[in-house]
């Protein structure tokens, strides 16, 4: 599979609009009820942009199959070196590598960027996001019950961190 990884563009946002809108509406992956519109999502992006955030793509046959971020992880000065990451795959395209590439990309720039901690919140019963954080050396750090609700159920969360510095 030809894979690209490479910052997003503007011209990516309807994709980047499809696929989080799909998992809005079918997953406990994000804990939003509401899809999208491309304002918001454009809203999105150029913050991101100003904030000197990533917003990466994986792009295959010129087609964006997915797409990962990351950000400060609460809006406090004292958590500027610790960030919190996104992925998000087409349904058709998980299970192939690209979530891998996306997140070894991101890991690769908070380390450039001198970033110390990198965490995931995930929906407890997505085990196959939290097997596959550990592959990449997260951690589980945390579990907190009960925090969301979507879906008429209330959801659990398992935080996961990787420290950013090489041994």
């Amino acid at each position: 599979m030809d894979l690209i990884i490479r910052s997003a563009a503007p011209k990516d946002l309807p994709s980047l609009l499809e696929i989080i809108n799909h998992a809005i509406l079918n997953t406990t992956a994000i804990y939003d009820y509401e899809p999208r519109s491309l304002e918001e999502q454009k809203e999105w992006f150029e913050k991101m942009f100003n904030d000197g955030m990533p917003v990466i793509v994986a792009e295959r046959e010129g087609k964006v199959i997915g797409y990962g971020s990351y950000n400060i992880f609460r809006p406090k000065i004292g958590y500027k070196f610790s960030v919190e990451h996104s992925i998000y795959l087409d349904e058709k395209s998980r299970g192939l590598g690209v979530g891998g590439k996306l997140l070894g990309s991101l890991i690769q720039r908070a380390r450039e960027s001198g970033l110390h901690s990198m965490i995931a919140g995930i929906d407890a019963t997505n085990r196959g996001s939290i097997e596959f954080h550990k592959k990449y050396g997260f951690v589980e750090k945390g579990y907190l019950k009960e925090v969301g609700y979507k879906f008429d159920q209330w959801l659990d969360l398992v935080f996961m961190q990787l420290l950013l510095e090489e041994d």
